[in-house]
Order: C-alpha cells, then structure tokens, then sequence
C-alpha cells in the first residue's frame, strides 16, 4: 500500500484510495498499552472524515495482537485502561465506514475484542484466537457482551471460561472471521472483501451499517456498563484477581484461593 501518512511508536497509518489502514506497530506481539489503546482510537478518529474503509492490522506477522499490557489490569490501573479500551472499541462500533480487521499470527484477549468490533475479519491459516484472561484471574468485560452476539453462547462461554485458543479454521467455523486463506494468498483475499465494500455506495453503506449496528446498541450499551460494574466492583475485590496477574508476571502458575467468591447472583 502507498502513501504512508504518519507512523509514530504505536500507530502506523497508510492510505491508498479509500482505505486508511491501521498498524498497530508495537512489535512482535503487537501488545497495547493504555498509551496505545488512546493514539489507535485518536487515528481511526482522525482517518474517518475522508476513508471509504478502515483496516486494521499489526505490524509484523507475529501477531494482530496479543492483547492488553497485563500491567494494565492490576486495581490501580484497571480504571483507566477500561475506560480507554472500551471508548476505543465504541470507536469502532459506531464509525461511519466499514472497519475490517486483517489477522496475522495471534489474536488474543484485547486483541480477539477489537476483531468483535469489527466489521469484517480476514485472517492467515496459522492466526489464532482466544480470550485467556481468566487464566491470570482477570474476565473479558468486552467478550463477555460481544462474543455470546457472535458465535453460540455455549461455544463463547467455552472461549471465556477456559481460555483455550482456536485456530483459523475454527474461527471460521464459528463465524468469528468471515474468511481463511494461506499466507500467500492472504492479501488477495483482504483486497476482495475490501473491493466488494468500496463498490457499494458510500452513502446508502453508511446507512446500511447503522441500521444493522443500531437494533442492539441500547442493549449493547446496559451489558457493557453492568460487565464493567463487575470487573471493577466485584472482580478486583477478589485476592485471586491480582494472585493471577502476579504469577503470569512471576512466571510461575497461579496459587488460587479456593473459598474467594464475589457472592453475586447470576
């Protein structure tokens, strides 16, 4: 793609045509931090008022992206990395153009999220997704609202409550990405789905998607406040929360605390 328009430490931005591409340009594994979280939702504001379409991607082939700095999910700073996270996300989901998310090599947690949002998903055979943070003593606020939308909620609450990674073709399976293809084959197929979306009329294609976005925006909107409520007020209280996120910085497994319970209803 030509053109490239700004790169700073986090954000990368190309254009050709109608197409902002995003690069979360935080090699190898592409993790963000609440810095980076705010310049990505700075650059996909500041593409929007003349891109056809926004795509997203990660610098490398490593990985789309690993997820949230796990220094970012202790109490003290949880607040601020929510709030930023999620405003990135609401970004996202009430652009005014196609946003497609391009997945390469690992796709997890935070990242996993942003794909959610997304409009579209392509990705390499050899992606994989998954939401792991139940396995440091966290939960998804985002998944946990978006993920049981997308894919049967047995199947989201199978991704959520053991943390285990899908493939790509699994992925596909499930509908979590519209379409698979080999490495080298990897572009074309973006540039497809990209080309069928700027073939449309731009106008009636804004239109057309906040119809289909605004049936569960309200609905949307109460999951995601009450989810927050939760990891915020319920979650952190609880000794295993930062027991887990310890043992992944320590490198050692986690020592739970077997009678920690919040006491909340389901």
């Amino acid at each position: 793609m030509e053109g490239t328009h700004r790169c700073t430490a986090a954000v990368g931005v190309q254009r050709r045509g109608g197409v902002a591409r995003l690069i979360i340009n935080r090699p190898p594994l592409n993790i963000l931090d609440i810095a980076a979280i705010r310049e990505l939702r700075q650059a996909l504001e500041a593409v929007m008022p003349d891109a056809q379409l926004i795509e997203m991607r990660g610098a490398g082939e490593q990985a789309f992206c690993a997820g949230v700095e796990i220094r970012d999910h202790f109490p003290e700073r949880a607040p601020e990395m929510l709030a930023e996270f999620h405003a990135l996300v609401r970004t996202i989901l009430y652009a005014p153009v196609p946003v497609v998310a391009a997945v390469r090599g690992h796709c997890l947690g935070g990242g996993m999220e942003l794909v959610l949002a997304s409009d579209l998903a392509v990705a390499t055979e050899d992606a994989c997704f998954g939401q792991p943070e139940i396995r440091v003593g966290c939960f998804a606020p985002l998944a946990s609202v978006l993920l049981p939308k997308a894919i049967p909620e047995k199947r989201a609450l199978e991704i959520l409550l053991t943390g285990r990674s899908l493939g790509a073709a699994e992925a596909e399976r499930f509908g979590l990405v519209n379409a698979v293809a080999s490495p080298e084959r990897f572009e074309e197929q973006l540039e497809r789905f990209e080309s069928c979306l700027l073939a449309q009329s731009q106008g009636v294609l804004a239109i057309a998607r906040k119809a289909a976005r605004w049936g569960t925006r309200g609905e949307w909107e109460a999951a995601l406040r009450e989810s927050e409520r939760l990891y915020l007020e319920e979650l952190l209280r609880l000794p295993d929360a930062v027991e887990g996120l310890h043992a992944f910085l320590e490198k050692r497994p986690p020592v739970w605390d077997s009678k920690g319970r919040s006491g909340a209803d389901v």
